[in-house]
C-alpha cells in the first residue's frame, strides 16, 4: 500500500480512495492534487494497485493497514472522507471500526456486502473474473467496455491514457483480479454497525441508480442518517 500526499501545508485532513476496483494509482492523481489545494489529503492506492509488488487481498487487510499507516502520519480525526466504488467499500469498512473519527465521508457510488447465498457469489465472482481478466490483455475489449471518449479525463490524451493503462494491467497478477472482486462484494461489517456522529452521503449517477438498489438497501439499513444524492 502506498498513500499520496497532497497540500501538507493545509489543516483540514481529507482521506481520498478513488478506485473503481482496478485503476491504476495514478488515474486520479489530478482529482487528488485539486483537493490538495484547500486541504491535506491522503490519497490511499491499495495493495496490488500502485505499481509496487504484492497482491491485494482484502478491504479488511487493507483498512487494517491503511488505519495504522495514517496514525504513523499523525492523524488523528479526519475532516473528511472520500471513496469511489470499492473504494467506498474501504470507506464503509474504515467507518465501521472506528479507528479514526470522521466528521464527514462521501460513498461515491459505493459497494456494499452482497447479502446472496455463499454459492450465489461465487458464481457472480467468477463471472466477474473471467470478465475483467479478459478486459485486462484485450484493448479492443477495453474501449468497447469502457470507450476513450467517455472515460478519459478533459484534457488527456485518450490514446496516451489507454496505452499506459494497458501497460499498467500487466502488473495485476490474477490472485489480485480474483480478490478484487471477491472481497470487494463480500467484506465483513460488525454487526450492530458502531454508533458515529459522521454526516453521510451516498452519492449515485443518473444511469446507476438501477445498480445500486441493493447498495443504497444495505447502507441505509446499517448506518442511521445517510444521506442519498
Amino acid at each position: 500500500m502506498t498513500i499520496y500526499e497532497y497540500g501538507t501545508e493545509n489543516e483540514k485532513k481529507v482521506l481520498f480512495i478513488a478506485t473503481a476496483g482496478l485503476e491504476p494509482y495514478w488515474a486520479f492523481q489530478k482529482q487528488a492534487d485539486a483537493l490538495g489545494t484547500n486541504y491535506h489529503v491522503y490519497a490511499v492506492a491499495a495493495d496490488g494497485h500502485d505499481g509496487q509488488p504484492g497482491d491485494f487481498i482484502s478491504i479488511e487487510k487493507t483498512v487494517s493497514e491503511m488505519s495504522a499507516e495514517l496514525k504513523r502520519h499523525g492523524v488523528t480525526r479526519l475532516y473528511a472522507a472520500y471513496g469511489l466504488s470499492m473504494g467506498g467499500a474501504i470507506v464503509v469498512r474504515f467507518l465501521a471500526t472506528g479507528e479514526i473519527p470522521v466528521d464527514r465521508a462521501i460513498i461515491d457510488g459505493g459497494i456494499l456486502p452482497y447479502t446472496y447465498p455463499k454459492w450465489v457469489c461465487r458464481l457472480i465472482h467468477m463471472g466477474d473474473f473471467i470478465a475483467m481478466r479478459s478486459v485486462t490483455r484485450s484493448r479492443k475489449l477495453l474501449e468497447l467496455v469502457a470507450p476513450p471518449e467517455k472515460f478519459t479525463a478533459v484534457g488527456s490524451d485518450p490514446k496516451e491514457e489507454y496505452d499506459d493503462l494497458m501497460e499498467f494491467y500487466k502488473t495485476y497478477s490474477n490472485k489480485t483480479v480474483s480478490n478484487v472482486f471477491w472481497s470487494a462484494n463480500n467484506y465483513k461489517l460488525p454487526h450492530p454497525a458502531p454508533k458515529l456522529d459522521t454526516k453521510i452521503e451516498y452519492w449515485y449517477g443518473e444511469h446507476e441508480k438501477k445498480a445500486r438498489k441493493n447498495d443504497m438497501a444495505y447502507i441505509k439499513s446499517y448506518f442511521a442518517g445517510v444521506t442519498f444524492r
